[in-house]
């Protein structure tokens, strides 16, 4: 039953990407509005789907690295649901919904059932650390979201060009605010994901640091957001900048997270 509500949850995200790019492309800001719709029913049937399986618990503790993304996609939408109402951030949709969507597909081979038993003993370090770095991992996604949008629509503005659908897209403010918000608290669950990583590595071989490519690449990753989050903070970095640093940083992050944890 979880892998058919799965299945018609990817397909729901995947008809809010349809509607989101048919509103940005046809300026019509009721696409964008029901893609969002699509979004919320989307975050009721993946909550469903968690919690219909074992596989899909909160936390994900027998799904590895595919049922975190999958965690990571469904509270990233959350994120953008609960920051759609402050602004008019329903042009956003346009990035988040194939995210999602992404999320969902890539979580289906947490199914996979040689992996599960290997897994099912994981001490509770684990179980926090695959919630915070999946929270931290939504949160930064939504601010690498934001960070494009705001680049494409500063672009636009300089050259005093009309984006597509430029009239239905989110203002500059509210787009900065949005990355100041979440790549403050995206910094702080990542900062805490290391943290529980270190001890749950400590916990199961009794090192500090495993030194693998993934833990060597989060690292990294952290230190770059580090460096970022002082920048915006420390520094008074520009919006513009800061905007390029988040897209950027969440690129990264992906690669770290996702690209060495599948290509180890």
């Amino acid at each position: 039953m979880s892998l058919d509500l799965h299945t018609l949850t990817a397909a729901v995200y995947l008809a809010a990407s349809v509607l989101a790019t048919l509103g940005l492309a046809l300026r019509r800001a009721a696409f964008s509005r029901s893609a969002v719709a699509a979004l919320a029913a989307g975050v009721v049937l993946h909550a469903v789907a968690f919690f219909e399986s074992p596989t899909f618990a909160l936390p994900p503790r027998n799904a590895g690295l595919p049922g975190a993304v999958d965690l990571a996609a469904w509270l990233g939408t959350l994120v953008f649901l609960g920051l759609v109402r402050r602004a008019r951030l329903h042009a956003l949709a346009v990035l988040v919904a194939p995210a999602a969507f992404l999320g969902v597909f890539f979580g289906s081979f947490a199914l996979d059932p040689a992996s599960l038993q290997a897994r099912a003993d994981a001490p509770a370090w684990a179980h926090a650390h695959v919630l915070l770095a999946s929270a931290g991992f939504a949160l930064l996604g939504v601010a690498g979201a934001a960070g494009l949008l705001y680049l494409a629509q500063h672009r636009s503005l300089k050259r005093k060009t009309r984006l597509g659908g430029r009239a239905i897209l989110p203002p500059l403010e509210a787009l900065d605010r949005v990355n100041v918000f979440t790549v403050s608290v995206g910094f702080l669950l990542l900062s805490l994901a290391l943290v529980t990583g270190v001890l749950w590595t400590h916990a199961t071989t009794g090192v500090v640091w495993p030194r693998s490519p993934h833990a060597n690449a989060a690292l990294v990753a952290w230190a770059i957001y580090a460096a970022l989050v002082g920048a915006r903070f420390l520094a008074r970095q520009g919006a513009a900048q800061s905007a390029r640093s988040a897209a950027a940083g969440f690129a990264f992050l992906v690669l770290a997270v996702v690209g060495v944890g599948v290509w180890p």
